[in-house]
Order: C-alpha cells, then sequence, then structure tokens
C-alpha cells in the first residue's frame, strides 16, 4: 500500500458544475413497480440525479467549473503549468480529453497536461499525482479537473445501477505555498476484484461489436443490461469497503497522529445511504462532521467527493481546516488523504 507525505501544497480554490438536467428516482419508473422504487429510493438515500443532455460531455462540465474558478478567483491563466483530467468518460479514445481542455481553456502551449483514467477513488489519487509533481518541481498553479457523466453507461433497466449514478464536473486549483503544513495520502489497489464493478466491451480486448449491443437478461432477478453497459455487484463491493476503508482511515489517522476531534469534515465518496451511514458509525462522527450530497447528486463517482465540498460546505471554509477525504470502488481501488486548507474558495455550483 502506498503512503505518501507531501509539504508545502495544497487546495486553494473550488468550482463544480453540474447538468440542468434533473432526475428523479421517483419518476424513474418506466421498467420498475413503483414499490420497488420506493424500496430502492429509501435503500440508497438518492432522491434525484443530474443527467448531461444529448451531446454533452464530461470535459463540457469540467469546462464550464475550470471558467468559473479562474473567473472568480482572477487567475493568470499563463500561470497554469499542469492540468490534469480524470474521467472514465472521456470525450474520445484518443486524443486525451486533457489535451483539448488546455485549448480551449486557452492554456499556454507550454502546459503539462494528461489523463487520468480510474473510478471512484481518483479525485484522491488525482490530488497525490498533482501535490507530488507540485512539490518537486517548479509548477507555478495546476487544474485538477474531474468529470464523469455515469448516466451514459449503467442501462435503465438493471435495477442494480439505474437508480445510483448521476453526472457532474469539477474543478480545483492546486498552489505551492509555506502556509499548507504536511498532507498524507494511503492509496491500494486489488486487481483481483476488478470483475465487481466492470463493462465488459468496448475496450480492446473485447471490441465493440453488433452482439455487445444486444439486451439481454444477465441474473436470476431479472435485470436486463448489454456488454456495453457497466455492471456491479453491490454485495460484494459492500464487503469490500467493510474490509479496505476502517483500515485505510485509520491507518492514515495514526500516520497524520490526529483524532477525530482535530479532523474538521470527513468527506467520504457517496456511494450510497446505507454504505455512507456504515462508515459513520465506524468512524464515530456526528451529523457536522460528515457532509452528504447522495439526494441531490446520487453517486458520481470521483467527482462525488469535490462535489460534496462545493455543495455542502461552501460557507464552511473560512479559516484553517483539516479534511479527511476517502475514495473507493471501481478497480478495485481505495485512497485516503488528510490534507489541510486555509480560507478555501470555493465557488457557487453552477448547472450547464
Amino acid at each position: 500500500m502506498a503512503d505518501l507525505q507531501f509539504i508545502g501544497v495544497g487546495i486553494t480554490a473550488l468550482a463544480a458544475a453540474v447538468p440542468k438536467n434533473i432526475v428523479r428516482n421517483i419518476d424513474y419508473n418506466s421498467h420498475f413497480p413503483q414499490n420497488d422504487v420506493l424500496e430502492i429510493i429509501e435503500k440508497t438515500g438518492i432522491v434525484e440525479r443530474r443527467f448531461v443532455s444529448e451531446g454533452q460531455c464530461a470535459s463540457d462540465l469540467c469546462f464550464a467549473a475550470a471558467e468559473k474558478l479562474i473567473s472568480d478567483n482572477f487567475i493568470d491563466k499563463s500561470e497554469i503549468d499542469l492540468l490534469i483530467f480524470i474521467s472514465q468518460t472521456p470525450d474520445y479514445r484518443m486524443p486525451a480529453t486533457s489535451i483539448l481542455l488546455q485549448e480551449r481553456l486557452g492554456l499556454s502551449k507550454q502546459t503539462m497536461a494528461f489523463d487520468i483514467n480510474l473510478g471512484c477513488s481518483a479525485f484522491v489519487y488525482g490530488l497525490s499525482v498533482v501535490y507530488s509533481l507540485m512539490e518537486r518541481s517548479g509548477f507555478r498553479k495546476a487544474l485538477l479537473l474531474d468529470g464523469e457523466t455515469r448516466s451514459k453507461i449503467y442501462h435503465p433497466k438493471d435495477r442494480k445501477t439505474a437508480f445510483l449514478f448521476g453526472d457532474g464536473g469539477v474543478a480545483a486549483l492546486i498552489e505551492r505555498n509555506i502556509k499548507f503544513n504536511k498532507s498524507f495520502f494511503n492509496l491500494g489497489s486489488d486487481g483481483s476484484k476488478s470483475h465487481l464493478i466492470s463493462m465488459k466491451s468496448g475496450g480492446y480486448r473485447n471490441p465493440s461489436s453488433s452482439e455487445s449491443f444486444f439486451e439481454r437478461v444477465y441474473d436470476e432477478n431479472g435485470n436486463v443490461s448489454t456488454d456495453e453497459h457497466g455492471r456491479m455487484d453491490g454485495g460484494e463491493v459492500f464487503n469490500f469497503v467493510l474490509k479496505e476503508i476502517p483500515s485505510s482511515v485509520k491507518k492514515i489517522m495514526k500516520t497524520a497522529d490526529v483524532t477525530n476531534n482535530e479532523i474538521d469534515y470527513f468527506v467520504l465518496h457517496q456511494a450510497n445511504k446505507f454504505m455512507n451511514g456504515y462508515l459513520q458509525k465506524k468512524f464515530k462522527l456526528e451529523d457536522e462532521k460528515f457532509p452528504l450530497s447522495i439526494a441531490k447528486f446520487g453517486n458520481t463517482s470521483s467527482v462525488s467527493i469535490p462535489l460534496t465540498i462545493v455543495s455542502e460546505l461552501e460557507i464552511q471554509m473560512d479559516g484553517h481546516k483539516k479534511l479527511l477525504l476517502s475514495g473507493f470502488g471501481v478497480g478495485m481501488s481505495w485512497a485516503s488523504c488528510i490534507i489541510e486548507t486555509d480560507n478555501l474558495k470555493i465557488s457557487k455550483l453552477i448547472e450547464i
């Protein structure tokens, strides 16, 4: 397991964008009985989500968030030396979406830009990459852009996934400054469980074909999907979380030598109400320290941690704060970190 420490690097501003299109789970019932829908809403805690319009991509959400962040903070674009784009729903297989965003945002051709393809743990993974590059280089400012359009990859007739996932995009400005004390990261992966959340076709191991788009019932409960859609074994994912996340959080808190009382907010991946509720009880946290956005946006994969900060903590981030972030999911992979912020500037959430 990777354990990393950095000093003198931190997030100075955050912005987020979500689609205007609101999907209420109570109305998302064309394939399921109403009683089943009500039961799913109760168990998951997801009341509504945001879905992109036709032709709208994760990069569009990230572009809007980045433009808002740059405008609100009067950033000189020529000082942005690094751009990293995180997504498993990029614009194209090639070129990298980060390169397209470099041009679209009007950044210098000297900007270093690349993509990270990772799921629910990716925001924390991305922070570790940016912090590492910033600490060991002459970079002035970095943009970490994280966007997902998960509405595109789960089948509406698959009860296991149809009511869970939503879309969103975020932009984080990261800078070097001596005001930032040590940050701590704990990262892990387990490819033996890669089948728990996966999409069979569409890559080069199993290329797309007429057969891969064929709808079929794939389990004894009558769930319908295709090989071009993601599938998830929710029970085993929960078992994975039970095993890995408490130990990851406990370890990083021990490394950082902090207690619950010294952490201002625990911001975890917004998987579902049941899973988050279990973790909140496991860590013995009061509601005030455990912000949730799951009811409003659903599971937005890696976007969920920064989106929760923007939507739930916008007016609470003045002064010096210590945050524990933890993301976990597809891979399977997980990542926890303890970071410090100082008057973190959060832009108002925007809709596009």
